[in-house]
């Protein structure tokens, strides 16, 4: 005899009303399982359909894209002149791929106009004398009516200076990969935020850090251990003897930079934890105030590997903005610009959201098991000649999250500092800074 399958009665979303609670209880858990039983059926008849049509799947899945934060994102809308402010919200890439477009577009309306303007001396040159004078007198009409529709044109044209129009649509898909996978256009930086930052946009040099904590602090293990994260670096404790001199910022930094040193990293406390991360990029500024939250050191990770003294590859993920990108390139000049890859290790700073996650990983490349998926690339199809290959990581630490909440002009003073960006002004959640 076949099971009997549990249907759904026709009155199940009218209410149970009975005094016994064991009675109403048992009525809710049939029905629960009623409803689960028939979605799980729509379920696994709509794969077996699938299965014989992949199309199908393609078309759901194309249908049913999830609307996040990351979708809803909106950009400003700024004249190409202002590109390099710091406290707006543009797409460098985005708006230089529009620039080259225009420009193809441009070049394509000469050359058709050269070749409707040749056409038209060839058909000209045909022409007698006699219709020579009439086409003056029809020429001498046809100018003042093209002046009349030039003048019309030009009230109802847009301005000469392009605007960024806002992402009127959250589900239109850009013609980039996914934030998720796009790494960073450093090659894009705009030429006045160069200039406006001379130092940082130098030829890479190897870089000599040194690591020091705020005053009366007790992360001296938390600061030892960036020195393993950051090559060439070097920790000295902050005097905080009741008769020592308590060295400031700008005192440490003119100390750093006479001794060759490139930055400064000073690791801030809260409740004898991680709170900030100040980075003072020598000689001269600027300086970058970022907040820590999410501090896990190696030993507290699950698989954990212990890191070596190689220097470690560097990927910056997804920083799109001219602020994005001066922050980019403040942490390229905090890394080798040669890594060993023998070591076989890379430091991934990836930001979303304005948040950027740092993770510290060992990789190595092995063949793919029958139970695994082949990798796939942006557009989710497998990548050519990588079929059989996969990638294991493991993770060295430590791991934390930052967040730019200042930049100031040059290095911090007591009072009266001037700076370059600040956070705290934004209002719209879909609109990032990075």
């Amino acid at each position: 005899m076949a099971p009997s399958r549990t249907m759904l009665s026709t009155k199940h979303a009218l209410p149970f009303k009975t005094n016994n609670k064991l009675k109403r209880k048992d009525f809710h858990v049939k029905q629960k399982k009623a409803r689960d039983s028939l979605t799980r059926d729509v379920r696994f008849r709509r794969r077996r359909e699938e299965d014989r049509d992949p199309k199908l799947r393609e078309e759901r899945q194309a249908r049913n894209v999830p609307l996040t934060i990351d979708k809803k994102r909106v950009w400003d809308q700024v004249d190409e002149d202002n590109v390099d402010a710091l406290g707006l919200s543009v797409d460098v890439e985005r708006l230089k791929r529009r620039k080259v477009e225009e420009a193809e577009a441009g070049d394509g309306e000469e050359q058709g106009d050269e070749e409707e303007d040749g056409a038209a001396e060839e058909a000209g040159a045909v022409v007698g004398e006699e219709e020579k004078d009439d086409d003056v007198d029809s020429m001498l009409d046809s100018d003042s009516e093209d002046e009349e529709d030039g003048a019309a044109s030009d009230e109802e044209a847009p301005p000469t200076k392009r605007k960024l129009r806002k992402n009127s649509s959250a589900h239109e898909r850009a013609s980039s990969p996914a934030a998720s996978t796009s790494s960073t256009r450093l090659d894009l930086t705009p030429e006045a935020l160069s200039a406006k930052f001379p130092t940082l946009f130098e030829p890479p040099v190897a870089p000599k850090i040194l690591i020091t904590t705020s005053l009366n602090s007790t992360l001296h293990a938390e600061a030892a251990l960036l020195t393993t994260l950051f090559p060439n670096s070097t920790y000295i404790r902050r005097s905080a003897h009741r008769y020592g001199h308590k060295f400031s910022v700008r005192e440490i930094s003119q100390f750093a930079a006479n001794r060759g040193y490139t930055t400064l990293l000073v690791l801030n406390e809260n409740q004898k934890k991680p709170y900030g991360l100040d980075v003072v990029h020598l000689p001269l500024g600027p300086m970058f105030h970022f907040s820590i939250t999410n501090w896990v050191v190696g030993t507290k990770l699950p698989g954990h590997g212990n890191p070596t003294n190689h220097y470690p590859e560097l990927i910056l993920n997804n920083f799109r903005t001219p602020l994005g990108l001066l922050t980019a390139h403040l942490f390229r000049t905090m890394f080798p610009p040669q890594p060993e890859l023998v070591g076989r290790q890379v430091v991934t700073l990836h930001n979303q959201r304005d948040y950027i996650f740092l993770r510290r990983h060992r990789y190595v490349f092995r063949d793919k098991r029958a139970t695994e998926k082949s990798v796939v690339g942006a557009d989710g199809k497998p990548m050519q000649g990588a079929e059989e290959i996969r990638a294991g990581l493991q993770e060295l630490g430590p791991r934390f999250t930052l967040k730019l909440r200042r930049i100031d002009k040059q290095i911090q003073r007591a009072s009266g500092q001037e700076w370059e960006w600040k956070a705290g002004d934004e209002k719209v959640r879909t609109r990032f800074q990075l």
